[in-house]
């Protein structure tokens, strides 16, 4: 391979990354805004460690790790319920406050947030090596595309959580994002499962990833409308 073919195929994957990987920067951003802002950077950077070491082997054993269907249906399953777990009790008003929802956070939550935002990102990282791969098959041409998409997610990661600081209604969007994505992670581990543990092709429910786009892209659109405008009516803003 070319420099410059190399070079254009770095390119694509990071595009491609970056269109794939919007809905994980907003799950990114939701499970460390609860955290105190100098703790939030350390999650992310362990997350980017984490995110580095844990592409990398996804990407050197591809075959098999694509096969391993409970990852994604696991991740799946505790974005929903994270994105459940919010909307009931924003309805049954028993959101804590700011400082006790950070002093929960710096004594019990640090560190789970940091192992579930590794687990959650090996999820995404199955459907993204699927493909990464079909584009290249060099191994440090996509490694490279993959580190350097990484770094934008989580880059955008915390800038999505200085936004929700300053419209805090656009943290609802976020986890309106966060659920939807998590359908489609359990979604997709479901059909790996029917197929690699069931053998049975029948029980796939596929969520077509044009679909799963649109909707992203339209919870997105509107949810930010509709918060930025609410933000603007709120009497905080008068």
């Amino acid at each position: 391979m070319g420099l410059a073919e190399a070079i254009l195929a770095i390119v694509i994957i990071v595009a491609l990354e970056a269109i794939l990987s919007v809905d994980n920067a907003m799950v990114l951003a939701v499970m460390v805004k609860p955290l105190p802002p100098e703790l939030r950077k350390k999650a992310l950077l362990y997350g980017i460690i984490g995110a580095y070491v844990l592409r990398g082997l996804a990407l050197l054993f591809a075959t098999v790790i694509i096969n391993i269907w409970w990852i994604q249906v696991l991740g799946g399953v505790y974005l929903i319920y994270l994105a459940v777990k919010f909307f009931l009790s924003r309805q049954s008003d028993e959101i804590r406050s700011p400082e006790e929802e950070v002093k929960a956070s710096v004594q019990q939550s640090f560190w789970r947030i940091v192992v579930m935002v590794n687990v959650v990102d090996l999820a995404f990282a199955i459907d993204s090596v699927l493909v990464v791969v079909a584009f290249s098959k060099v191994f440090w041409v996509i490694f490279t595309g993959v580190a350097i998409g990484i770094l934008l997610i989580r880059l955008a990661a915390g800038w999505m959580v200085r936004v929700m600081e300053n419209y805090p209604r656009l943290e609802q969007v976020a986890y309106a994002v966060v659920g939807w994505a998590g359908l489609k992670l359990t979604l997709e581990g479901w059909n790996l499962g029917a197929e690699v543990w069931l053998h049975n092709e029948a029980l796939a429910l596929h969520l077509p990833k044009e679909l799963f786009l649109g909707v992203t892209l339209l919870i997105l659109v509107v949810g930010t409308l509709w918060a930025l405008r609410s933000s603007d009516r709120s009497p905080s803003s008068t």
